[in-house]
C-alpha cells in the first residue's frame, strides 16, 4: 500500500454521458467554460441561463445548445446524470448542489472544493481517447500546463487508430488467444506498421497491415529482457527499460532492485523475487537461468530486472548462454551502474586529464586470493579503481593494493546505498579504508573509488571514513 502522502482524495473515473442530460447553471465565463468542456463529449447539454452574456448567449446559439431562460429552481437538476453549478455567486452555487445531493446526482461546483462530488480535468481529446488531468482542485493552472505538455506527445491520429482497433476488436477475440499473444497483437497494432498508416492517412494499407499481424498472431513467441534497475534511484531507470518493464508478463528480480522500481511494471505483471544477498540465497544461478528458459518456453514476455547494468557483475553471461542454448530470444537493456552513480554524489571524476586516463571495475573479492589480478599494475601507474565490495573485505582490499605499489595516502571515496535518498558519502585514504569493516551501521551496497582523481572530489557532504575517538585511539596506541 502506497504511503499516505501518494494517495489520493478521489477516486478518478469516466462517467458515461453519452444521450444524458447534463446541467449547466450560469450566465458567464464559468459557465461558458464547462460548456466548451461538455462539448467534447456526445451528452446532451441544457444550459439554465436566465440572462446569459453576449459571447456565451452567441456560443448556445451557435452550437444549437438547448437553453433555459429561467431563475434556478430545484426542479430544473431532476433527470441530470450530471450539474455543474457555475454562477460565479457562492451562495447560488451551494444552493444548486445542494438540490442535486437531494436528488442523488453527483454536482461541481466552480472554484468550491468542498462543494464538488467531481473535479473536471484538463483534458486532452482524441477521442475515443482521453487523457484527463486533476489535481483534486489544488492548481487547475497546473493541470492546464501538464495538459499542454501531454497534447503534444500525443499523434494527433491516435483517435483515428483507437477507433480502427475497435473494428477489429471481435476479430481479434475470436482469432488471437488471451494472455499474452493478444496483448503483443495489440502492442504491435497500436506501434508499428498499422499506426504509421493511419498516421499517414492511409486506412486501406493501415487495414491491410491489420489483417496481415491477426494472420501471423496464432502463436507468439517467448522472449527475455536482460533489464539494468541502475543503482536505485527510479528516476535514473532508463525510459527503455521503462517500456519494455510495461510490455512483461513477468518480472523477475533481484534482491537488490527497490520495490518502488518493481512496481514500476505492469500492474498484472506476475513478479518474482530469486534476490541473492550474502548469507540468504533464495535461487542459485542455475536455477535462475532454468526459470528464464522456462518462461520463454512458455510464451512469457520476461523481465529479468538486475540492479545496476546488466553486464557489469549482473551474471548475465550465464543467462544468455542459457536462453541461446534454448533458443529463446533475448535483448540487453544497459542501466546505469553503480561506480557511475557514486562518482556522480560524490561529484568525482573518474577520469581526469593529466592525471587518470584509465578506468577499472572489479570485486572486493578480486584482491582477497593470493595472486593479485592482471590489472594492478594499471593502478600503479594512475588509474581509478571503482571496486564494487562488502565492507567486510576493506581491510583485504587495501592492504593487496598498497602491496601493489598504491601509496597508502591515495584518496578513497566510499559509498553507501550510491543513487539513493538514504546514501551515505565516506572520504579517507587507502590507509584508512580497513575502518569500513567496523561501520555496522552501513548495511546497503558500498561501492568503494581509489585513485589520484578522487582528490578532485566534492567532500562538503562526506564524512571521514575514521571517525574522530577511532583515531584519537590510534594516536594513543601509538
Amino acid at each position: 500500500m502506497p504511503p499516505k502522502t501518494e494517495q489520493l482524495s478521489i477516486f478518478p473515473a469516466f462517467f458515461r454521458v453519452e444521450g444524458q442530460k447534463t446541467a449547466v447553471f450560469g450566465n458567464g465565463d464559468e459557465a461558458f467554460a464547462k460548456v466548451r468542456l461538455l462539448l467534447n463529449t456526445r451528452a446532451q447539454i441544457v444550459a439554465y441561463a436566465d440572462r446569459p452574456e453576449a459571447d456565451y448567449h452567441s456560443f448556445l446559439i451557435a452550437n444549437r445548445i438547448e437553453t433555459v431562460r429561467s431563475a434556478f429552481s430545484a426542479g430544473q437538476v431532476e433527470g441530470a446524470a450530471l450539474v455543474f453549478a457555475a454562477t460565479g455567486n457562492e451562495a447560488d452555487d451551494r444552493s444548486i448542489v445542494d438540490a442535486a445531493r437531494a436528488a442523488r446526482i453527483p454536482a461541481n461546483a466552480v472554484d468550491q472544493p468542498d462543494y464538488c462530488d467531481f473535479f473536471t480535468p484538463a483534458l486532452v481529446n482524441r477521442a475515443p481517447v482521453a487523457v484527463a488531468i486533476g489535481t483534486e482542485g489544488a492548481g487547475p493552472v497546473l493541470a492546464q500546463m501538464i495538459r499542454a505538455q501531454i497534447d503534444q506527445l500525443l499523434s494527433p491520429s491516435l483517435g483515428r487508430l483507437a477507433g480502427l482497433a475497435t473494428s477489429y476488436r471481435k476479430a481479434v477475440e475470436q482469432l488471437v488467444p488471451r494472455g499474452v499473444s493478444r496483448r503483443v497483437f495489440w502492442r504491435r497494432f497500436f506501434s508499428g506498421p498499422v499506426a504509421d498508416a493511419v498516421a499517414n492517412g492511409n486506412l486501406p494499407q493501415a487495414r491491410h497491415a491489420a489483417d496481415g499481424l491477426l494472420r501471423a498472431m496464432d502463436k507468439v513467441a517467448g522472449h527475455v529482457w536482460l533489464v539494468g534497475a541502475g543503482p536505485g534511484a527510479e528516476d535514473l531507470l532508463t525510459l527503455r527499460a521503462q517500456r519494455v518493464m510495461m510490455e512483461a508478463d513477468v518480472i523477475v528480480y533481484d534482491a537488490l532492485v527497490p520495490q518502488a522500481i518493481v512496481d514500476m511494471g505492469r500492474r498484472d505483471a506476475e513478479r518474482l523475487s530469486v534476490g541473492k544477498r550474502k548469507g540468504c540465497h533464495s535461487k542459485s544461478q542455475e536455477e535462475i537461468n532454468d526459470l528464464l528458459v522456462d518462461l520463454g518456453r512458455q510464451g512469457k514476455r520476461v523481465v529479468r530486472l538486475k540492479s545496476g547494468d546488466p553486464l557489469v557483475y549482473g551474471r548475465a553471461g550465464e543467462e544468455m548462454a542459457a536462453l541461446r542454448a534454448a533458443g529463446i530470444t533475448y535483448e540487453v537493456v544497459p542501466g546505469i551502474t553503480s561506480a557511475f552513480a557514486a562518482a556522480a554524489d560524490f561529484e568525482l571524476p573518474l577520469t581526469l586529464r593529466g592525471v587518470a586516463s584509465s578506468l577499472v571495475f572489479t570485486t572486493g573479492h578480486d584482491l582477497t586470493g593470493d595472486v593479485l589480478p592482471d590489472w594492478a599494475s594499471l593502478a600503479v601507474s594512475g588509474a581509478t579503481i571503482a571496486v564494487y565490495m562488502g565492507r567486510t573485505v576493506a581491510a583485504s582490499v587495501a592492504e593487496r593494493l598498497m602491496q601493489a605499489g598504491i601509496p597508502s595516502e591515495t584518496t578513497v571515496a566510499v559509498i553507501e546505498n550510491a543513487s539513493r535518498a538514504d546514501r551515505r558519502l565516506l572520504h579517507g585514504t587507502l590507509a584508512d579504508l580497513p575502518d569500513l569493516q567496523h561501520r555496522d551501521e552501513l548495511t546497503g551496497p558500498v561501492m568503494v573509488i581509489i585513485g589520484d582523481a578522487v582528490a578532485g572530489a566534492n567532500f562538503e557532504l562526506s564524512e571521514p571514513l575514521v571517525r574522530a575517538n577511532a583515531r584519537l585511539e590510534e594516536l594513543a596506541r601509538s
